[in-house]
């Protein structure tokens, strides 16, 4: 194999990864899950999954979980849906694994982000609620501690 050959595949590789991300980010809501992303772009789950996390950092698993809660928020923040309602809406079908994935992620249980994050954010635009209010994961939170020290 040459080097341009080896170059243009992993140039595939990544444009296919990138079909994956960009249908996580579309069909967050909709099951999904590994095999049947990898069969989209055909890949081997086990080959995907090693891709994205080179490409991205985390799992395609963690990034479609990421978005779900990300999407949670903003429901939860309109105070008008249900932490189950929510659950729901966004694509999981465990309240339990939900509840756990989003206090991982959040740092607090959904019913408490509903129940504080509307007085928050009240009165700030859309567009600095969504960057101030995004997920920070535990290895994020370190690195950023770890900039500011």
């Amino acid at each position: 194999m040459t080097s341009r050959s080896t170059t243009e595949q992993r140039l595939d590789d990544l444009a296919r990864l990138r079909r994956v991300r960009d249908r996580i980010d579309r069909e967050y809501a909709k099951p999904l899950d590994v095999e049947a992303l990898a069969r989209g772009v055909n890949m081997s789950a086990g080959h995907l999954s090693r891709q994205f996390r080179l490409a991205y950092g985390e799992s395609p698993y963690g990034y479609l979980m990421t978005r779900r809660i990300e999407r949670a928020m903003a429901l939860l923040r309109r105070g008008d849906l249900s932490v189950t309602d929510v659950c729901f809406a966004v694509g999981c079908s465990s309240l339990g694994t939900f509840s756990t994935r989003f206090t991982e992620l959040v740092g607090v249980p959904p019913s408490v982000y509903r129940r504080d994050a509307a007085r928050a954010t009240k009165g700030m635009p859309s567009c600095v609620v969504k960057q101030v209010t995004r997920p920070v994961r535990n290895r994020e939170a370190a690195a950023r501690a770890s900039q500011l020290a």
